[in-house]
C-alpha cells in the first residue's frame, strides 16, 4: 500500500473563517494555486497549477486508487478542494491531524511540530499566514496596485517563490509527524467515524433562510429602538458600552458595580430603591443581551447556493476525550425553545413575515422569541425529523467516574451545583 501525502494551496473569493470550508470550494471563482506531494518518505514535488501546470494524469489515477492510501494535515480540506475536479473517496483517505488529536497533540501542524520540538527543516514554515492572506484572499484596489482585487504570482514571483517552499514544507511536516506517531496508529473504529463525519459535513442540514432574514430584520430594528430609548434615557453616546453604563449606573446608584454581566444586572434590578430611569436602563441591558442575531448572521454567512449549511461539526474537536465541537453556528450550544409545539407555527410565521407587534402581543418578549427560534431555523425534507439529543455535563460525568470522585458523582445526581 503506497501513501500519497498531499498539502493544497487554494484561492476563493468567500472568507472560510466566517463562511466554512464548503461555501468556501462552492465559490465560482475557486482555484487550486499550488499541489505539493510526496510519495511514502520521498522527496517532495510541486505542481504550480497558477503558473498553467497541470496536475499529472498519473497522481489523477492515484486519487481515486483504493491501494493508494491519501493523507494530508485537515485532510478533510484536501478532499472536498479535490473532489470538486476528481472523485477520491473519504475512505481512501487517512489525516495527520485526527492522528495528532488522537495522540493528545494539538490540531494546527505548527502546534503540532512545536511540541514535538521538530527541528526547523522538518517544521511548518512561519510566514504562511502572511503569503496565504496575499494570494489566497481578495486585496483591496488601491491606486498603488492598480486597482486589482487579487494578487496574482507575476505581481510578485519573490514572494511566490516563497509561497512554493512553504507549501512543500507542510508537506515535509505532515510526514515528519505521521513518522513519529506511526507506533500509535489510529484504530479502525475512529478512522471510521471520522470517514463519517466527513460525509455527514458534507451533506449538511437545510435551513429556513426566510426565517432567518426575517429574524436578522426584526432583531436589527429591535435593537435600533432599544438604543434610542437608551440614548434618551441616559444621554450616552453609546448606551451599550460597558464602561459607558457602568459610569452613568454608578453615578446614578451611587454604588461601585464590579461588572454587567448577566448576574449582576439581575441582582441589581432585585433592589427596590432604584430609580425609574436606573430600572428601565438595566431591563434595556437585558433585552440588548438578547437581541443578539450572531447565529442568525453565521447561518446567513455559511449557507451553499442550495440552501444548506455544512461543516458544523469538528471531529474530535476536544482532543483530551475525542468529542465532536461546534463550527460555524455552533450547533452545541443553541438557546432552549420553551414555546409549545402547538404555538411554533405562529411564532414562525411572525418572524418570516417580520411581525414584530403580533410577537410581542402573543409572546411578550421580540429578542427573547428570536432567541428561541434559532433551534427551529434547521429543517428537514418533508416526511424526515430532526432528532435533538444532549447528554448534561456527559464529560464532567464521566471523567468524575473514571477517576472516583464520587463526591462530584453524588453533586451531579442531587442538586448539580
Amino acid at each position: 500500500m503506497r501513501i500519497l501525502h498531499i498539502d493544497l494551496e487554494t484561492y476563493s473569493s468567500v472568507d472560510i473563517k466566517k463562511a466554512g470550508l464548503y461555501k468556501y470550494v462552492q465559490s465560482p471563482d475557486f482555484q487550486i494555486l499550488l499541489f505539493a506531494y510526496a510519495f511514502d518518505l520521498g522527496p517532495v514535488e510541486i505542481i504550480d497549477c497558477a503558473c498553467g501546470e497541470h496536475i499529472p494524469e498519473e497522481i489523477a489515477v492515484m486519487l481515486g486508487d483504493p491501494k493508494v492510501t491519501k493523507t494530508a494535515h485537515n485532510a478533510a480540506f484536501e478532499i472536498y478542494c479535490l473532489n470538486k475536479f476528481f472523485h477520491s473517496p473519504v475512505c481512501q483517505w487517512s489525516c495527520t491531524m485526527v492522528h495528532s488529536l488522537y495522540c493528545g497533540f494539538p490540531a494546527s501542524l505548527d502546534a503540532v511540530g512545536r511540541a514535538m520540538g521538530l527541528p526547523e527543516d522538518k517544521r511548518k514554515m512561519g510566514v504562511g499566514k502572511q503569503l496565504i492572506r496575499y494570494f489566497c484572499t481578495p486585496c483591496k484596489p488601491t491606486s498603488a496596485n492598480g486597482q486589482r482585487t487579487r494578487n496574482l504570482p507575476r505581481h510578485d514571483l519573490e514572494r511566490w517563490e516563497l509561497f512554493r517552499e512553504y507549501c512543500r514544507q507542510d508537506v515535509t511536516a505532515e510526514m515528519e509527524v505521521e513518522r513519529r506517531l506511526a507506533a500509535f496508529p489510529v484504530p479502525d473504529f475512529v478512522q471510521k467515524q471520522w470517514e463519517t463525519d466527513l460525509v455527514i459535513n458534507a451533506r449538511g442540514v437545510t435551513v429556513d433562510m426566510e426565517l432567518v432574514e426575517g429574524a436578522l430584520s426584526l432583531g436589527t430594528a429591535v435593537r435600533h429602538t432599544l438604543m434610542a430609548e437608551a440614548t434618551g434615557l441616559s444621554g450616552l453616546d453609546n448606551p451599550n458600552s460597558v464602561a459607558q453604563l457602568t459610569q452613568w449606573l454608578q453615578e446614578e446608584t451611587g454604588e461601585e458595580l464590579p461588572d454587567l454581566r448577566k448576574d449582576t444586572v439581575a441582582q441589581l434590578l432585585q433592589k427596590d430603591e432604584n430609580s425609574p430611569a436606573v430600572r428601565r436602563m438595566l431591563e434595556i441591558r437585558q433585552a440588548l443581551g438578547k437581541t443578539s442575531t450572531k447565529k442568525y448572521n453565521a447561518i446567513q454567512a455559511a449557507v451553499c447556493a442550495d440552501g444548506r449549511v455544512r461543516g458544523l461539526l469538528q471531529f474530535y474537536g476536544a482532543n483530551r476525550t475525542g468529542r465532536w465541537a461546534g463550527r460555524l453556528v455552533q450547533v452545541q450550544n443553541l438557546p432552549r425553545t420553551y414555546i409549545g409545539l402547538e404555538h411554533l407555527p405562529l411564532a414562525r410565521n411572525a418572524v418570516r413575515n417580520r411581525e414584530a407587534d403580533k410577537l410581542r402581543l402573543l409572546f411578550g418578549s421580540v429578542p427573547d422569541t428570536l432567541s428561541q427560534l434559532i433551534r427551529t431555523s434547521f429543517v428537514t425534507s418533508p416526511g424526515n425529523k430532526l432528532v435533538d439529543a444532549d447528554f448534561s455535563s456527559v464529560e464532567a460525568r464521566v471523567i468524575s467516574w473514571l477517576a472516583g470522585e464520587d463526591w462530584r458523582l453524588a453533586v451531579f445526581r442531587t442538586h448539580g451545583k
